[in-house]
């Protein structure tokens, strides 16, 4: 039997309000149960007969079937299998997902699903936000970064080839599924991936919570659903709060970057997918504390901690050698640029996440010439 993990997770925003549904599947339940509980679980929350799931060709022969079967007994479906890979998160494949609701003929009743990660969630969200000036989506994220963070808060987009991210708008889902059941089929460095996002909600907001981890994440990273479940939990309690509080992103939303400036010159100095989002922000997160370190904030001992809780997550501590005036180039392309400053997230002490451009510039270039080509 499905049962909900955890109830009563409210994501508050402008335009309306959401739940986030966390479950878990028993071992005993045979596939076809598990997966057309999905379809049970967000048919509340799909307006009109008319239902697009747009997935990709990994995530599809795992899930996709059993979905679309059981909706299709109630609504109009079709499906739309993107590219896996973040270097997909384009034009192009946003184009393929107006296509499909053109050549059906949807209108505005459509209901987008999300059928995978964070970058099947992002597209799909902005093709909702931008077709028809907006239409009704639901996101079932697979993936443990997409389940604790992407999923949730309404930021959707697509890359340039000069910056991630930087094409996108604001759109909500109606809900958010969490089956932690589909974690069984998470490749491990996908698992530690999603693990470093919920390291960096330790790391800006909850001391104790990296104690916690510290604890747990032996069992985490062995997909003990129950530990992963408690902390798909937190993260996102601590994100709907943040949401609530700043849906647009014009102050303490912001802090949920942290690692995230250094980690998408990573991104994109090597290429879209070549290292993952978790992977870069890992090693974005480890320079924003040597950073923090050298301001005066952080204690050396502090860092050695953030360091060491990264590597039990088997995550990256080390950005790839990127020069200092490419990094510095590709920094000023960050959304959270202003007046033509960086404004970076640091941390006073962990659990003290702060945005700040006052700092002094020597010690930004001595943190990216330490790894520099």
């Amino acid at each position: 039997m499905v049962m909900p993990f955890h109830d009563g997770l409210i994501v508050h925003t402008q335009s309306h309000d959401y739940p986030i549904v966390i479950t878990e599947q028993s071992a005993t339940e045979q596939s076809a149960t598990e997966h057309s509980s999905m379809a049970k679980q967000i048919m509340p929350y799909i307006s009109g007969l008319q239902v697009l799931i747009v997935t990709n060709d990994t995530v599809a022969p795992l899930y996709l079937k059993a979905l679309e079967d059981e909706l299709a007994g109630q609504f109009v479906v079709k499906v739309c299998v993107l590219p896996d890979g973040e270097q997909y998160k384009n034009q192009a494949s946003i184009d393929q997902i107006y296509d499909a609701l053109m050549t059906e003929h949807f209108n505005r009743d459509v209901t987008l699903i999300a059928l995978g990660g964070g970058v099947i969630g992002d597209m799909t969200g902005f093709a909702a936000a931008s077709f028809m000036r907006g239409v009704n989506f639901i996101q079932i994220p697979t993936t443990l970064l997409s389940q604790v963070d992407s999923s949730v808060g309404g930021k959707t987009g697509i890359n340039h080839p000069q910056g991630k991210n930087m094409i996108g708008a604001f759109w909500q889902p109606q809900m958010v599924l969490a089956d932690m059941s589909t974690l069984k089929t998470l490749p491990a460095r996908e698992l530690s991936a999603g693990v470093a996002e919920i390291i960096k909600y330790a790391l800006i907001m909850d001391e104790a919570f990296l104690t916690w981890l510290e604890a747990n994440l032996p069992a985490m990273m062995a997909l003990d659903l129950a530990v992963l479940g408690e902390a798909v939990k937190r993260c996102c309690q601590y994100k709907a709060d943040v949401v609530a509080q700043d849906e647009r992103e014009s102050g303490v939303r912001a802090l949920l970057n942290f690692g995230h400036t250094f980690g998408h010159v990573i991104e994109t100095h090597e290429g879209y997918g070549n290292w993952l989002h978790g992977e870069a922000v890992a090693a974005g997160m480890v320079q924003a504390a040597e950073l923090s370190q050298k301001i005066g904030w952080l204690t050396d001992d502090e860092v050695v901690r953030i360091k060491r809780v990264l590597e039990l997550a088997n995550l990256p501590i080390t950005p790839p050698a990127i020069g200092v005036d490419t990094a510095l180039n590709l920094m000023g392309h960050d959304k959270k640029v202003k007046h033509g400053q960086i404004r970076l997230i640091l941390l006073k002490s962990i659990g003290d996440a702060v945005m700040t451009n006052e700092f002094d510039s020597q010690l930004l270039h001595e943190v990216l010439s330490k790894h520099s080509a």
